[in-house]
């Protein structure tokens, strides 16, 4: 399962994309992460359905010191990296 997603809200400067990785790294899931300019994170991640389930459902509550107002799937096919990192990495 592959998922490209955009996560808006206090969501940058509070260790999101670190949180992602690590929670990534928990499930052994490739992908990415990266800041973008208008204040919201965009990420790609791909690994077996129960374990992106899992990472979606941490993403949509954020680390402590953040706050998800709103998450939105985008269309995996889009994605220009293929295949996708594997360790998940901090894209800058």
């Amino acid at each position: 399962m592959r998922v490209h997603l955009e996560v808006c809200g206090a969501v940058q400067g509070v260790g999101f994309r670190w949180f992602t990785r690590e929670i990534a790294s928990r499930h052994d899931l490739a992908g990415w992460v990266r800041n973008r300019d208008d204040g919201c994170v965009e990420l790609a991640v791909e690994g077996s359905d129960a374990a992106v389930q899992r990472f979606v459902a941490q993403v949509e509550r954020g680390p402590r010191g953040a706050r998800v107002d709103r998450v939105t799937h985008l269309d995996p096919a889009a994605l220009e990296v293929d295949p996708l990192p594997h360790p998940f990495a901090i894209l800058r």
